[in-house]
């Protein structure tokens, strides 16, 4: 960030009217930390509570040209007929992305994905 740190809390407290859906293509983004076993909230999870319709995230290191080749393909299936952007899309874009790109990328990157909510 450009100012610091982002913090989970300050995503939480955060004023945003009807945010609709959060792709975070960042590496772990849906686990913890490490360092804190204790707590069960992760960035992803703070997306969703802070009132997001739908999160994707990933559950551990994304290589970064599988990251450009889903985010491509994902954001090819999320929009509707009518060119916008559709959160209600998100999970079957996510599931028809990956089976898009199986034959491209390996097993562990494929499975790295995630959706959380609608």
């Amino acid at each position: 960030m450009r100012d610091g740190s982002l913090m989970i809390k300050d995503i939480i407290r955060s004023d945003r009217q009807n945010p609709e859906f959060a792709f975070l293509l960042a590496c772990h983004t849906t686990v913890g930390d490490g360092k804190s076993p204790n707590e069960s909230i992760h960035l992803a999870a703070a997306m969703k509570f802070s009132g997001f319709r739908s999160v994707t995230g990933s559950m551990w290191s994304v290589d970064d040209d599988v990251a450009r080749q889903v985010a491509s393909a994902f954001y090819g299936y999320l929009v509707d007929s009518s060119g916008r952007l559709d959160c209600t899309r998100a999970a079957v874009a996510l599931h028809k992305t990956m089976k898009s790109l199986r034959k491209n990328i390996l097993l562990e990157q494929q499975i790295v994905f995630v959706h959380i909510g609608v």
